[in-house]
């Protein structure tokens, strides 16, 4: 790789800059934003610029970039999303491209999965951006308008890609309001200095963002559009009444009678049987006005989310409302609502206040909004399996970076058993096994009511253990890094996006390590490695172990039920071989990826058209999507 050379370039530097004082070093370092914001190109600057992060950081936390490191950072200023390790350092590897590009004056972004991360990494890093004579800011979900303006004022800073997303919108609905224009206005406005004083966007022009956990932000999270919603209508509330009415009468369809279900598409179609006992349901009189064609799909609707979605796994109920379990990484997504009338299903199905799907007074997917900056890189533990997506759609090479120190990673051969009541049971006896050792044993679980599950079943068997789920947020970051002492037991959902390493305790190396049991694989292989890569961090010891049952929801979701039906029945009298079986489920599991995938392109190629027939109508593409 040719950036390698620039590594021996930095650390002839080292000793150069070890020899200023920390008031030469902030002059260096304003000499360096002097010429980025006269010119210069920052390729130029990178090598002092890194020399000049890297002592920054020695003096001031106490943490010296090691070489890989910096090899992460200059491939993210390449246009890269690096591939690094659990407990390679990405915190400390992202200060390096932030402050080269904020060199320019233009402002670098940092975003992060959820606010705990962004306010703590901000924390963390901000005495290397100080000393470096650089401001920092965070943006978070309760902050005002006027806070959230000083913070994107700031040289460098952190937020959630969420947040970031909703105040673009949120400042495009404000410019049309306050009358400056129609089309793609945002920057224009600024560099004017236009604006009502008491009201001016918060944003400056997107210019480069490195997205942490870049996997689970622009792939994962790339199906859910963030929508800022209009106000309801007469219409509306009616609609409101048909998804209450739908989840009421929906115990009285049966399936090959009333409903024909396709698993692959997770649809539902009514039969004539179906059709005739909707028409002869008794409906309120708000319904009147609605037709019998609509009536069919809310019902489909209603059928199909009774069916898919689950009370502590794909959603919980928070004070009387729904927030979304994001699925890869078992936090709770605030502020998302899925698409098509299913929010509105399921909170009919729940039995709280119907928000009916009001129309879009503005819109953007994270694919659409990240495309918008003129620089972009990413770091994630999980990255080469999704290289070729992630190229095709921003433009972003996927470079993998070795470890610091060689991984020792042990894996332990997969358990297969023939139901779920089984695999609970054999997992206990495992964890009970290493407990007694005092091993440290972190198991991962695929949703909330399955960590609850398995911590009733420990509690039985009187092994003391910790649950982290989307219900134990605020002691997320204690609980991880706690995950590694000796005795400790950890039950959590995915761990994707944690951010908090997990270091061994004392004498935890001579016992092998931290043991890491996957209890179930996942719809994307890169969320079970994401929970493998927590053991045997920086050189450390360390074993996983996966579990497997012939009734895991995988095959049914990635075969269909006839298939997955088979292989239930067969249970552990199966007379395929290990081997075998093994692939079955890695099969099932890229079916599940593939339809993913097409779900994320197929939502990128509908943007990209209603975006061109809007343009085409001399609208705002991220408004007027409500026929304003």
């Amino acid at each position: 790789m040719r950036w390698k050379s620039l590594l021996p370039k930095i650390e002839a530097l080292e000793p150069e800059t070890k020899e200023l004082s920390d008031e030469q070093l902030r002059k260096r370092s304003l000499s360096l934003q002097y010429r980025a914001k006269s010119g210069e190109p920052l390729s130029r600057l990178l090598v002092e610029g890194y020399a000049l992060v890297r002592e920054a950081g020695r003096r001031t936390i106490n943490m010296r970039h090691f070489d890989v490191q910096l090899l992460g950072g200059i491939a993210i200023f390449n246009r890269s999303i690096v591939e690094m390790q659990t407990g390679e350092g990405k915190t400390l590897t992202a200060t390096l491209p932030l402050y080269i590009y904020a060199l320019s004056g233009k402002g670098a972004h940092l975003a992060t999965v959820n606010d705990y991360l962004a306010r703590r990494d901000a924390d963390w890093m901000a005495p290397i951006y100080k000393a470096l004579g650089m401001t920092v800011g965070v943006v978070e979900t309760q902050m005002s308008q006027p806070q959230r303006r000083k913070a994107y004022a700031c040289d460098v800073t952190y937020g959630t890609a969420k947040e970031f997303g909703f105040d673009f919108l949120r400042d495009r609905l404000l410019l049309r309001r306050i009358g400056e224009g129609q089309t793609d206005l945002l920057g224009g406005m600024l560099r004017a200095g236009q604006g009502a004083s008491n009201e001016k966007p918060v944003q400056r022009d997107p210019y480069f963002a490195l997205v942490d956990e870049a996997d689970s932000i622009l792939i994962d999270e790339a199906r859910t559009p963030l929508i800022i919603a209009a106000m309801p209508t007469e219409e509306q509330r009616i609609e409101a009444e048909c998804y209450r009415w739908c989840s009421e009468v929906v115990p009285q369809f049966e399936e090959d009678e009333d409903y024909e279900y396709d698993h692959e598409k997770r649809s539902v179609e009514l039969t004539r049987e179906g059709r005739r006992k909707a028409r002869l349901l008794p409906t309120p009189e708000d319904l009147d006005t609605v037709g019998m064609v609509n009536i069919y799909q809310y019902l489909e609707r209603a059928i199909m989310v009774g069916r898919e979605y689950h009370l502590d796994r794909q959603y919980v109920i928070r004070d009387g409302e729904i927030v979304i379990v994001d699925e890869f990484t078992g936090r709770l997504a605030e502020g998302r609502k899925w698409r098509e009338g299913i929010h509105q299903a399921v909170e009919a199905m729940a039995g709280v206040e119907v928000t009916v799907a009001t129309g879009q007074a503005a819109r953007i997917t994270i694919q659409d909004y990240f495309q918008r900056y003129d620089k972009l890189g990413g770091m994630t533990g999980t990255a080469m399996p999704s290289a070729r997506e992630l190229r095709k759609i921003y433009r972003c090479h996927v470079m993998p970076i070795p470890t610091n120190r060689p991984c020792i990673r042990q894996r332990l051969p997969e358990r297969i058993v023939g139901t779920t009541d089984a695999k609970w049971a054999a997992i206990v006896e495992e964890i009970c096994e290493l407990h007694a050792q005092n091993r440290p044993v972190l198991i991962g679980t695929r949703s909330i009511d399955k960590s609850e599950i398995l911590s009733k079943l420990l509690k039985a068997s009187g092994v003391e253990h910790q649950v982290l789920n989307a219900n134990q947020i605020a002691e997320e970051a204690e609980i991880v890094e706690r995950a590694g002492l000796r005795g400790k037991v950890t039950v959590s959902t995915n761990m994707a996006g944690r951010g908090t390493d997990i270091k061994l305790g004392d004498g935890v190396d001579e016992l092998g390590g931290l043991h890491v049991i996957c209890t179930e694989m996942h719809d994307a292989g890169r969320i079970d490695w994401q929970l493998r890569g927590r053991c045997a961090r920086q050189g450390d010891p360390g074993t996983y172990r996966q579990y497997l049952a012939l009734d895991d929801d995988l095959l049914e979701g990635g075969l269909g039920p006839k298939k997955a039906k088979k292989f239930e029945e067969l249970g552990e009298q199966s007379d395929d071989t290990f081997d075998n079986l093994i692939r079955t489920f890695r099969k099932a599991q890229r079916k599940v990826e593939r339809r993913h995938f097409r779900q994320r392109r197929s939502l990128l190629y509908f943007e990209k058209e209603r975006k061109k027939m809007q343009r085409g109508m001399g609208q705002d593409p991220y408004l007027d999507t409500a026929g304003n």
